[in-house]
This record gives structure tokens, sequence and C-alpha cells, in this order.
């Protein structure tokens, strides 16, 4: 690589580098670089036509703090997605649309798994509240009984409510 070449790619991860939310506890993945993107866009060649719109790409690999990992991939074309009927999604989303029921998810994530053990959380209301907020949640399958009154994110749900918080952000 020749000098230019070196200046110009220093400058473009300097670029990189000062574009970052200053306030992120963490780097973000593919800044700059569009290596998900890329695969996407093979993707959508390979099916041809059907391709021509355009899609959309979520993956995920994650470990858990209780070291549980999922891996998980999903993919949708443009034209099934404007398509579709939005409606559809509006339990899912207002089963998130509670401050409370999002701690839950995180709290179960990070290894609580009982109501009582939920309901022991300062600020996340009475007995009757938890079970009610666990209602919505199971009903929308953002969790499911794991037995013995114990609640488990859905393994094929992991990434993609991690997925929601992080399109969530601004």
């Amino acid at each position: 690589m020749d000098l230019e070449q070196r200046v110009a790619e220093l400058e473009r991860r300097l670029t990189a580098l000062e574009g970052r939310d200053s306030d992120s506890a963490s780097p973000r993945l593919g800044d700059g670089d569009f290596w998900a993107l890329e695969g996407l866009r093979q993707q959508l060649t390979d099916v041809g036509e059907a391709g021509a719109d355009g899609g959309v790409l979520y993956a995920g690999s994650v470990r858990l703090p209780t070291g549980e990992q999922y891996g998980w991939q999903y993919g949708a074309l443009t034209e099934a997605l404007l398509d579709g009927d939005w409606a559809d999604a509006a339990d899912s989303f207002a089963a998130l649309g509670h401050p409370v029921r999002l701690r839950l998810l995180r709290e179960i994530l990070g290894g609580l798994s009982t109501a009582a053990e939920l309901a022991a959380l300062d600020g996340a209301g009475t007995t009757g509240q938890i079970y009610h907020h666990l209602r919505q949640l199971t009903g929308a399958g953002w969790l499911q009984a794991a037995g013995r009154g114990r609640y488990e994110v859905p393994p094929a749900r992991v990434v993609p409510l991690l997925v929601v918080l992080t399109a969530a952000r601004p």
C-alpha cells in the first residue's frame, strides 16, 4: 500500500472514530465497514427478480450474563414487508411499550426467572402487577413459561429483542 492509500485509510478510520457517540460505553460494530450489507446484496442477487426491491437482514451472536449463547439471523424481502399487514405487529410492540416490562425482560435475560424474584425488585410493582406484565409478554411471545413458575425469553426471540432495542436507540 502506497503512502497516499495509507493516509486515506487513516483519514477514513479517524472520521469513523470522530463520528462515534462519545457517550457510548462500547464501540458499535460495522462503523464504516458494510460487510453485512454486502452479504445481503449478494443474497438478493442470488434470489434474482424476487430480490429486486431489496431486503432487510438482522442477525446476532449473543452470550447472556447467565452463560447461554444464541446465534440467529433473519432476512425478509422488501416487497413482503411493505405489502404485509403491519397491524399484526401491534401486540408485540405494545408488550414492549412499558418500562416495567422492558425491565422484566432484562432481568430475566440476566438470570432472574420466577415471579417472586421479579416482584422483589425495587419499583417493579406488586405481585399482581408483575403477573399482569408477564401475561402481556407471554401473550406477545416475548416470554414463555419454563415450568414451576419460571419464565424465559424463547431462544428464537433473544436476538430479535436485542435488535428491537438497538433499533429504538437514537
